[in-house]
């Protein structure tokens, strides 16, 4: 039976994303896409399992050089997002559904063994809480929430809504991620370390909030944060993806200080250029010796 680092699980989505000044690009995309590059471009023996109508894609061309291995089960609709970003820093946007994927189900996951299972969905209803608790059986869980809050309204646009049940899954996740804004929906806080430090109290073992200006990590002990420094944000889409992605990569063998710089400098890179991340793991390397020079005293750390 194949073993693997870290399995990632999700739709791929027909994507049209549309910025501020009216220019349209249309991508095959999802977290599934940017987090399965990311983890297997960072080294980590990576799977990923995805659905799809597969007359809308093919599923090997979305990850044919991903590094990752690819595993997948039909769908009757091929998850598609509307993305309209209103402001340059493409922090403000409105999404619209345009096609839902079928709900996965634990006993369509691929028979291989992996380290974790990382659920990287787009919309509520792509995932039930009890595939937490039935991964959690098998190895570890990386969560991003937000397939948990984003919700298809009945005139296809996606609004956010506290997780119901997060009081009973929480305890489940050993990596949790959220942004800033999703954080404050199942908090209520608008504070990130305080926000932080509750979802860890609720049962998050390891929590991870992006934000424009940082990546913040907490564990149960230190509050951590590093800088987002990339030069251009071409690349937005698929931020926390990638920085999630990268982190639980580079903490299976890192400590939790050098998994949140690999993954700061990972996303600030990636968010140079369209599309998920094609570097490599030399490349991130190469980026903290040349725009995180305070921190290069960790880069043996992280070089292993």
């Amino acid at each position: 039976m194949e073993r693997y680092d870290i399995l990632v699980i999700g739709p791929v989505s027909l994507d049209r994303n549309i910025d501020c000044q009216g220019n349209e690009c249309r991508e095959v995309g999802g977290a599934v896409v940017a987090s399965g590059f990311a983890a297997a471009r960072s080294g980590a023996h990576t799977a990923v399992f995805t659905k799809l109508n597969p007359a809308d894609a093919d599923v090997e061309q979305c990850f044919s050089d991903s590094g990752a291995d690819v595993y997948w089960a039909p769908s009757t609709v091929t998850c598609s997002i509307l993305n309209e970003y209103f402001t340059p820093n493409k922090e403000k946007r409105a999404c619209t559904a345009l096609g839902v994927c079928d709900p996965f189900r634990f006993e369509e996951l691929p028979p291989v063994v992996t380290g974790i299972y990382h659920f990287a969905g787009l919309a509520y209803g792509d995932f039930d809480g009890s595939l937490f608790a039935q991964a959690a059986q098998k190895g570890r869980v990386a969560v991003d929430v937000q397939c948990l809050l984003r919700h298809v309204e009945p005139d296809h646009t996606m609004a956010f809504r506290d997780w119901a049940k997060k009081g009973e899954y929480l305890p489940y996740i050993d990596y949790l991620k959220t942004d800033a804004a999703e954080a404050e929906i199942l908090t209520g806080l608008t504070d990130r370390p305080q926000a932080a430090r509750l979802l860890h109290l609720w049962g998050a073992k390891e929590v991870i909030i992006t934000h424009n200006t940082e990546v913040l990590v907490y564990a149960g002990e230190t509050v951590h944060t590093c800088p987002i420094r990339a030069r251009n944000l071409s690349g937005r889409t698929g931020r926390g993806d990638t920085a999630f992605a990268g982190y639980i990569a580079e903490r299976q063998h890192s400590g939790v200080e050098q998994a949140l710089l690999y993954c700061t400098a990972l996303v600030s890179l990636k968010m140079e250029t369209p599309g998920p991340f094609r570097g490599n793991r030399q490349d991130v390397l190469n980026y903290i010796r040349e725009f995180y020079p305070e921190y290069t005293f960790e880069v043996d750390k992280i070089s292993i």
